[in-house]
């Protein structure tokens, strides 16, 4: 995959879950998976890149808590108009 994709569960019109998946080139198995802070998980190949990061509670998570996440695990940042999905509704 070459682009981020965010996906994004609403609930009741509102955010519920997202998952935000990083470019990356290897496996397309997630084999780890790592807590970098309440309500985000980081989702690793078999070679340790970064797959995608869930973002459990959407509406709670700011968008510099989850450019801090990306930043921990050698992602690129997210441009700001990528998660505005996450502040809908």
């Amino acid at each position: 995959m070459s682009k981020v994709f965010l996906e994004v569960t609403y609930l009741d019109g509102k955010p519920f879950a997202a998952y935000l998946r990083l470019p990356h080139a290897g496996s397309s198995a997630v084999t780890a998976s790592r807590e970098l802070g309440p309500g985000l998980v980081a989702d690793f190949d078999a070679d340790g890149h970064p797959m995608g990061l869930e973002i459990v509670h959407p509406s709670a998570t700011s968008v510099a808590e989850i450019q801090r996440a990306l930043a921990e695990i050698h992602a690129p940042p997210v441009p700001e108009a990528e998660l505005a999905p996450l502040r809908a509704a």
